[in-house]
This record gives structure tokens, sequence and C-alpha cells, in this order.
């Protein structure tokens, strides 16, 4: 069992910059692999990027690729998304998910754990 709870977001100006924060419960963290979503009001939950348990692969949404780093810190359960050049666009709220393979990384449906999500605000 996995617990997962997001943080960093907030309200930025358009070419900020945040930092998201997932931090996991649990001494099995370093075995999963952990993957950001966004969601806006009323749309789907989109894949934003995802990170392999050792931290050896990454994968990212074409949509933040050059803006968005996904990271992670197993000796602190923690995975982090830094968000650079933000766009209003991306604003939603931020959502962490843990699995445990690497089969469909992209696909949130086959992700076991979520966290409650932080939302990200960019102003114009």
């Amino acid at each position: 069992q996995v617990q997962l709870v997001e943080s960093g977001g907030g309200l930025v100006q358009a070419g900020g910059s945040l930092r998201l924060s997932c931090a996991a419960s649990g001494r099995t963290f370093s075995r999963y692999t952990v993957g950001w979503f966004r969601q806006a009001p009323g749309k789907e939950r989109d894949f934003v990027s995802a990170i392999s348990a050792s931290g050896a692969f990454v994968y990212t949404a074409d949509t933040v690729k050059g803006r968005f780093t996904i990271s992670r810190d197993n000796a602190k359960n923690t995975v982090y998304l830094q968000m650079n050049t933000l766009k209003p666009e991306d604003a939603d709220v931020y959502y962490c998910a843990a699995k445990d393979d690497l089969v469909g990384v992209r696909v949130l449906d086959t992700y076991n754990y979520w966290g409650q999500g932080t939302q990200v605000t960019v102003s114009s």
C-alpha cells in the first residue's frame, strides 16, 4: 500500500516556475513507477510525465517537453516535477500516481495509487 501527498502548487505568473512534490509513505516506494497527470475542470486527466522506480527511465508529454522535468529521491520517498516557463494553459490540478511496472506509463487507468491533487494557477 502506498499513500501519496502532493504539494507545491500555487499561483504563478506566466513564464514563472513551480516545483511540485509527491511524498509517499511506505518502505517500498523505491519499487514504484511514479507519474504526474493533470486535469482541468470538465476535462479528462492527461499524462504529464513519469519516472521509473530507479529513475533510469523518464517519459514526458510533448506538450511540456523541454519545460517540465521529473526527478525522484528514493531516500526521501519523494518525486518532484519541476515546471519552468509556465503558460496559462498549464493551469490545472496536478496529481501524482504510482504503479509497480512500466507498462502503459502514459495511461492513467494503469496506476494503482493516487494522491489528492494540488492546484496550479498561472496568470497571464
